[in-house]
């Protein structure tokens, strides 16, 4: 069957790709998109077409305690309701992962992809590109305002629940080193223990088509495997996503910030011919 029609053995969601941000989830997007795979990562989807809505609800039915969530706990996650999410899709990777745990147990056929970095590499990288851009203040509580009050998506809201919620934490120093390393470490260690050798793939970056393509049972592609996302290009995509968040933000308030404006003037020079006379 065709990687990219959709169903396969009655799943929809047949890769799991069990890594965390800042593991080369925009590479392995591509690769499986070079494979025939329909795969979600959200760079590679765009700020305006990743469900944000339910994401944050997954957030919240995943891990209860999560801050800002609602009065009464949601009930977990059904096969249906990450169906909704990414169930027209093949492969899952970058927003994905921190629910890998849970997409396990509700694709039990699906094959699991494991994209391991070396903590003492990944945390730096982490701390920086992820925490520290999306939940630092005050651009992270201006992108929120824009995104949600103006533009009627919840991206920032989302994704610092994934974060917090996925690392048991209150804010964002509470994600710190300790916590991140004990983290990391019961994430793999679950994800190897509920998923047999048979189903499961330990990928290492920099190792090619081979291993994947042999896993998947797919015919190697002549182009190079893709290499996405370094640091430079990553911040280079960040500072995009902004401009993007606030010039469509600009489209929306400017008619009415120009309409203000005009209306202040007008104001003000009719008042102040209103005192010459």
């Amino acid at each position: 069957m065709d990687p990219s029609s959709g169903e396969s053995n009655g799943i929809s969601t047949k890769i799991i790709n069990a890594s965390l941000f800042r593991m080369g989830t925009k590479s392995m997007a591509q690769a499986y998109i070079m494979l025939g795979y329909k795969t979600h990562h959200a760079l590679l989807e765009g700020v305006f077409d990743t469900p944000w809505n339910l994401l944050e609800q997954a957030a919240e039915a995943t891990w209860p305690s999560v801050p800002g969530g609602p009065t009464s706990p949601r009930r977990p996650n059904s096969r249906a309701d990450w169906d909704a999410i990414w169930g027209s899709y093949n492969a899952v990777t970058d927003l994905a992962s921190p629910f890998a745990i849970e997409l396990i147990k509700n694709y039990p056929e699906a094959k699991v992809v494991i994209v391991q970095r070396d903590f003492d590499s990944w945390w730096p990288s982490f701390r920086s590109q992820i925490r520290d851009t999306v939940m630092k203040q005050p651009l992270s509580g201006i992108q929120a305002f824009i995104t949600y009050r103006i533009l009627g998506v919840r991206p920032v809201h989302a994704t610092t629940k994934i974060i917090l919620g996925f690392f048991n934490a209150r804010s964002r120093l509470e994600v710190d080193e300790k916590r991140a390393r004990e983290v990391y470490d019961e994430y793999f260690r679950q994800i190897r223990e509920l998923v047999p050798p048979e189903r499961r793939l330990e990928y290492k970056m920099g190792s090619g088509w081979q291993p994947l393509c042999t896993f998947l049972g797919v015919e190697e592609p002549s182009l190079p495997f893709p290499r996405a996302n370094e640091r430079a290009a990553n911040s280079q995509e960040t500072n995009s996503r902004h401009l993007t968040i606030f010039s469509n933000g600009i489209k929306v308030v400017g008619p009415w910030i120009l309409g203000a404006v005009v209306a202040g003037a007008a104001w003000f020079y009719f008042d102040a011919k209103a005192g010459t006379f």
